[in-house]
């Protein structure tokens, strides 16, 4: 899925805020939550979500959704990820 087709989606489905990210450090912060819906797009790299003990991979193409309050946890690939994020509140 390109970004564009993403975002075409996403506001499809709600969600009002879009930005980038580029992470680079090898781990993520522990286990939290978010008081918003997140779907994430990832434009390169990887990175690994644990949600309720099963960790999946995302790699670059891939797309997932980590409704709010959802406890996770994040694990960025050796080289890094780039994400396309989207954002729903309310």
């Amino acid at each position: 899925m390109n970004t564009e087709a993403f975002t075409t989606a996403a506001k499809a489905a709600g969600y009002t805020e879009f930005y980038e990210r580029d992470l680079t450090n090898a781990l993520g912060p522990e286990p939290h939550t978010h008081d918003f819906d997140a779907r994430l797009l990832v434009t390169g790299g990887s990175i690994a979500l644990t949600i309720d003990g099963t960790v999946t991979t995302y790699r670059a193409g891939d797309q997932c959704e980590v409704p709010r309050g959802t406890v996770h946890a994040e694990k960025v690939g050796p080289d890094g990820v780039r994400l396309m994020v989207a954002k729903r509140v309310g």
